[in-house]
């Protein structure tokens, strides 16, 4: 910034503020003030300040700063909202609402917090940053916050949508995925105790599912009570996917705990609809029964063999193998066996000890219970216990049996090679990273999606498809 002074004919000069920059190989420059009101002195006051030097006493006591508010990540988060669409989303809200819904979410983005506390990160007595005075939200109150949110939950079918149409139109694939996360108080409508993924076996939960593009870019979220199991909640999304937003035709992409084989024949292929998943163990040892053990040298260079089984009619299933998840989990096998040994063999010296042997058979055998339980280990062991001894050996048919699978996995898939072929099914299940990567951006701390201070229904339910429509306004950033 410097200051020039322009001449003005027959009038004193007038002199501005102003700043240059250079663009295409030019030197643009624009007025940011103009000056001509102050007096001489304060003026050459200002030209020693702006060139770095010690301002006179009289440009000081022109100039007191009383308050200023951090602008630059609220621009750039404002600006990519609105290149999102974000202002579409919330064109059909009431007048006084609008400015506060693109508030609330470019807040989420920012400085995530209850919606109290984002009332007075807005209020221009409170503020944190320029937020609530761009946008002009400065005045509003809490209670406005509420009915945002009250709108937002009936516009969430509307704005899905509109992303839909956006996002899925001539699309094969759409990831979908589950998560949960724990609950505090006992007031919530949806909270109920189910498996927690994060850990927190004695909090109750809510659970929730995310619908993504093959490049993760989020479309849909569904909050559903906590104690949902996984594959119950694929109904509902395909219901959504054909009713609500008019889409025949997809391939679901999900995990083996999601896309079950059950939920397979009663839900996706009745509705005429793709998939691609995985088998669990039990199936991957039956695959290798029937087609015999899975050799390396039948693997390509890809680590890649396509097959097909009855037990599996209409589908192609995509062996993968992993050379150092084997070793790994050879390693972790073979420390697991001798650690489970080293305590049984306590316990076998514990009966034949000659002072207070350990007696017993049920006394015996809760000892040994404790341990096997411990390392997972029981279906290698053969157990032989009495009264009065313990004998054990490793079953070592079983232990190579499962050796033989060490690094495979199995990917199922109903699509024709010609629509996706092996090396693009086995990168579409890699795709779940994605829906993974905005479990941990929403729940962690990017958007922090908990604690969650509501309490009706609704508001939960609007409050969790606000943090996805900003980890949408995330993503988008994400991509540029």
């Amino acid at each position: 910034m410097y200051i020039e002074s322009v001449p003005n004919r027959n009038s004193p000069p007038a002199v501005l503020l102003r700043e240059s920059w250079r663009e295409d190989g030019k030197v643009r420059k624009r007025t940011l003030a103009n000056l001509s009101c102050l007096s001489a002195d304060v003026i050459e006051g200002l030209k020693v300040l702006l060139r770095g030097g010690i301002a006179v006493s009289s440009a000081d006591e022109l100039f007191t700063v009383e308050r200023s508010l951090p602008h630059g990540h609220v621009a750039a988060v404002l600006g990519s909202a609105r290149g999102c669409g974000a202002a579409v989303w919330f064109a059909s809200a009431p007048q006084d609402l609008q400015p506060l819904l693109l508030a609330m979410l470019v807040a989420r983005v920012i400085e995530p917090a209850s919606k109290l506390a984002t009332h007075r990160q807005l209020h221009d007595d409170t503020a944190s940053s320029s937020l609530g005075r761009v946008l002009g939200v400065g005045q509003c109150s809490a209670d406005d916050l509420y009915r945002a949110l009250d709108w937002l939950h009936e516009a969430q079918p509307a704005i899905e949508r509109r992303l839909a149409r956006q996002h899925l139109t001539g699309a094969t694939l759409v990831l979908y995925d589950l998560t949960s996360t724990w609950l505090t108080g006992r007031c919530c409508e949806l909270a109920a105790r189910g498996h927690s993924r994060d850990g927190k076996r004695d909090d109750l939960q809510i659970v929730f599912g995310l619908v993504c593009t093959a490049e993760g870019c989020p479309i849909a979220v569904e909050v559903f009570k906590g104690n949902t199991a996984d594959p119950a909640t694929v109904a509902a999304q395909v219901t959504k996917l054909k009713e609500r937003f008019g889409i025949a035709h997809l391939a679901w992409v999900g995990d083996r705990g999601m896309l079950t084989s059950a939920r397979i024949e009663q839900v996706l292929r009745p509705e005429g609809m793709d998939w691609v998943s995985s088998l669990r163990a039990p199936q991957i040892a039956q695959l290798a029964e029937e087609h015999g053990p899975f050799q390396p040298s039948l693997f390509d260079e890809r680590n890649l063999l396509e097959l097909t089984s009855a037990h599996f009619p209409g589908e192609r299933l995509v062996v993968c193998r992993n050379p150092l998840l084997a070793e790994e989990r050879a390693r972790k096998r073979l420390e697991l066996l001798a650690a489970t040994e080293a305590d049984l063999a306590k316990i076998a010296a514990a009966t034949q000890r000659a002072r207070n042997p350990l007696r017993g058979q049920d006394a015996i055998a809760l000892r040994v219970g404790r341990v096997v339980g411990r390392f997972h280990m029981t279906k290698h062991f053969e157990l032989t216990i009495t009264d009065t001894s313990l004998a054990f050996q490793r079953k070592t048919e079983a232990i190579d049996a499962e050796t033989a699978l060490d690094g495979l996995y199995v990917i199922r898939t109903s699509l024709p090679a010609a629509q996706l072929d092996a090396n693009a099914t086995v990168a579409a299940y890699k795709s779940l990273a994605h829906v993974e990567r905005a479990f941990r951006s929403m729940k962690t701390v990017d958007l922090n999606v908990r604690p969650v201070f509501l309490y009706t229904e609704q508001r939960v339910r609007a409050h969790v498809f606000l943090c996805m429509l900003a980890y949408y306004v995330e993503w988008h950033m994400r991509q540029r």
